[in-house]
């Protein structure tokens, strides 16, 4: 089912591909569910969301991000997502962000292939306008990664 290189996943996030793919499109959707559960809160700094996040207006649901690239070494990346509860397709993608590229080199985060969500499998669970959500925050992802390593 993958057509992603696994080596160019960094490893949490070539697991979690694994993982969709070891089920059928039913427990996908479960498995994301799941995940939306476990995204975390957001840090005290990030209260403000309006302020001080971006806005990924592809998602469906109100989603805001922030990415931070520490200084010096390989850059490692953290991410910080504010999605509501009560969109749990939308906390199950950022938590798949989180899980999967949280702590990475920014070079690694930055080597994901844009369209690695395909090889989850979710196609046939969840509408291609929800898909367009994961693929804009990975994208908005990369961009603030350029933008801090600049």
């Amino acid at each position: 089912m993958s057509s992603t290189d696994p080596g160019t996943l960094p490893p949490d996030l070539a697991e979690l591909v694994d993982d969709f793919a070891a089920v059928g499109p039913k427990d996908r959707l479960q498995l994301l569910l799941e995940l939306s559960q476990e995204l975390p809160d957001l840090p005290e700094r990030y209260a403000d969301t309006a302020d001080s996040m971006e806005q990924v207006h592809e998602c469906q649901s109100p989603l805001f991000l922030a990415v931070e690239v520490e200084d010096g070494g390989e850059r490692p990346v953290h991410l910080f997502f504010s999605a509501p509860k009560e969109a749990p397709t939308t906390r199950g993608f950022a938590s798949i962000m989180v899980t999967g590229l949280d702590g990475q080199p920014a070079a690694a985060v930055l080597a994901v292939p844009d369209d690695f969500y395909t090889d989850l499998g979710l196609a046939e669970a969840v509408s291609p306008l929800r898909l367009r959500g994961i693929a804009a925050m990975l994208a908005r992802i990369k961009n603030q990664v350029r933008a801090a390593t600049a």
